[in-house]
């Protein structure tokens, strides 16, 4: 089984993505900051049917200072997820370092379903196409994720029999499921986490039917 863009982390990119090592002003960088947080809010509003100028205007800039940093609504999508992965693997690397390997895992699957919970953008996997950069950052992530299943493993916190990519494939679970009670309390999502993470407890584990997909 190939993981592709419409897996369960959604990433892409555009070709027009503007990739510079030169780091930017600290009002440039502060601008930046507010561009993707408002483009977040106003994707997770109202699809890919948000403006620039709805964008603009929720970020208190100007037009003119979106097309700079992103010349594209394309590029702004783009770094919306690169943010998001980023995010979600600089949290891994440092839970690598954790005393309790068990409990970084756990750690990890929440932060990770709790971004879901905040903003639901994932229906962005199908915007556009992949590009080299996002496979890079996908492919960290990924064996980021595998360290920490690894790892988790070796101390007998998760059964014997999990991989990283079944870890991979669950992580979009508990929102998921919440979705199906959309009155219930917004954090209904951690119930059904808590029941994941204990089907990944070696305590009473029974073998599993079918080896894991490979990952490509």
């Amino acid at each position: 089984m190939k993981l592709t863009r419409n897996g369960p982390l959604g990433q892409l990119c555009y070709r027009g993505l503007v990739n510079s090592s030169r780091p930017l002003r600290a009002d440039a960088a502060r601008n930046r900051a507010l561009l993707l947080a408002a483009a977040a809010d106003e994707f997770a509003e109202r699809g890919l049917d948000a403006s620039v100028a709805d964008i603009a205007r929720r970020a208190g800039v100007g037009k003119g200072t979106v097309f700079r940093h992103f010349p594209t609504k394309d590029d702004l999508i783009a770094a919306i997820v690169l943010d998001r992965i980023s995010a979600l693997s600089t949290l891994g690397e440092r839970l690598l370092g954790a005393a309790d390997a068990g409990q970084a895992l756990l750690e990890f699957l929440t932060a990770a379903a709790h971004q879901r919970q905040q903003r639901d953008l994932s229906f962005l996997q199908a915007a556009g196409e992949l590009s080299a950069e996002v496979e890079r950052v996908r492919a960290h992530l990924y064996a980021t994720i595998g360290a920490l299943v690894d790892r988790a493993r070796e101390h007998g916190a998760v059964r014997p029999d999990i991989t990283g990519t079944d870890v991979i494939l669950l992580m979009c679970a508990p929102n998921y499921v919440a979705g199906y009670a959309p009155g219930a309390s917004p954090d209904l999502w951690r119930r059904y986490l808590a029941i994941i993470f204990d089907g990944l407890r070696p305590e009473a584990a029974h073998p599993l039917p079918l080896p894991p997909p490979a990952m490509s």
